[in-house]
């Protein structure tokens, strides 16, 4: 069985330095590993107009700043897929079908819809597309027959739904469709990276990103204002790292030789966080020490981001592409599923035969 991988976010925005620790960089080390056949990254626009239906221009708007993210972290078209899900018509026919297969309170029970209806304050009122997403989701991981989904630790409910719809029709129709696999990230430091201001998840909404593409200043100033221990008001009383942003995002990214390079006093992360912990250390050391790290992790990335900017035109030809060769192979597996299904009246022949015989005889 070939290896396949299928990935993708919503371009509600810019990405941040949550999507890369906890997905990004996995994505091209798994690139540039040879180990998979193919790999399909999608820009999932579909999906964001489910709960932005009324702004389609912020949609639109942010399908190049994600392509942007996407080429300046090192997705190479020549290896990678990356296409956009609503240039694909084939995830959507296969959507409706696979609706037959989940009920109303398997998808109320879905851990992800839940929390995401609550934060997005759609309790009364909840559109239909957003409600049902997670059945869109599974018609894009096995329209590719992907058998490896890398993503972040709060899509594991989402995979679930994926594995139960695969199994359901497997059992109703035949054996056709591909049980993926979820691979998260290595580092459990990058499984959830904190906002800015202390909050349990990064998100565009609350305005407590990092962006890929900010600027050296912008990430500095966003770093030196960072939410830490609130009780480590001076230098010399112990803090706590243990849900401090700043050392989170430390084990996210830091590596011993970011201390020879930046900060020497020290080995390592241990003993930077048992210096803090007993007490000696300033917030204020801390993040600048910090800062150090991201730029160093993100100048590159920016770098590649204006070189890809001075050619947009060329950004948006990658994306037809790609969206051309993703909609031929899900075009592939829509077939078999129609077959399966036996609703492929024109192409079955058994079926005319036999109903030109009912007639005629």
């Amino acid at each position: 069985m070939k290896k396949i991988i299928l990935t993708g976010d919503r371009p509600t925005g810019r990405l941040h330095v949550g999507h890369y620790v906890g997905s990004l960089k996995r994505r091209v080390e798994l690139q540039n590993s040879g180990e998979y056949d193919d790999i399909f990254i999608m820009i999932a626009d579909a999906q964001a107009l489910t709960d932005n239906a009324d702004n389609p221009e912020k949609v639109r708007q942010n399908i190049i700043e994600v392509a942007l993210d996407y080429l300046s972290c090192g997705l190479d078209p020549a290896v990678t897929t990356m296409f956009i899900q609503s240039q694909v018509p084939q995830l959507t026919e296969l959507t409706c079908y696979y609706m037959n297969l989940v009920t109303v309170s398997r998808l109320q029970r879905n851990p992800t819809v839940k929390s995401e209806i609550q934060m997005r304050n759609f309790e009364a009122s909840i559109p239909v597309g957003f409600f049902t997403y997670p059945i869109s989701q599974a018609s894009d991981i096995t329209a590719f027959k992907a058998t490896t989904v890398p993503v972040g630790e709060d899509q594991l409910p989402m995979l679930e739904q994926t594995k139960e719809i695969v199994r359901k029709f497997n059992s109703v129709y035949g054996d056709t469709l591909v049980e993926p696999d979820i691979l998260l990230p290595d580092n459990k430091a990058c499984l959830r990276l904190p906002g800015t201001d202390g909050k349990a998840k990064m998100s565009k909404s609350l305005g407590n990103c990092i962006y890929l593409s900010d600027t050296k200043e912008e990430v500095r100033q966003k770093v030196m204002s960072m939410f830490t221990d609130p009780n480590h008001l001076r230098v010399e009383d112990p803090g706590n790292v243990d849900g401090n942003p700043v050392f989170i995002y430390l084990d996210a990214f830091c590596r011993d030789e970011h201390f020879e390079k930046y900060l020497p006093d020290y080995k390592n992360l241990d003993e930077l966080k048992a210096h803090y912990t007993r007490g000696g250390l300033g917030d204020v050391k801390v993040k600048k020490f910090l800062n150090n790290v991201l730029q160093e992790e993100l100048e590159p990335i920016r770098q590649r981001r204006k070189e890809f900017e001075k050619d947009i035109p060329a950004v948006y030809k990658i994306l037809e592409e790609g969206s051309k060769k993703a909609e031929a192979t899900a075009a592939r597996t829509l077939a078999d599923v129609k077959r399966a299904m036996k609703i492929n009246y024109f192409e079955d022949t058994e079926l005319i035969e036999m109903q030109s015989k009912k007639y005629t005889e």
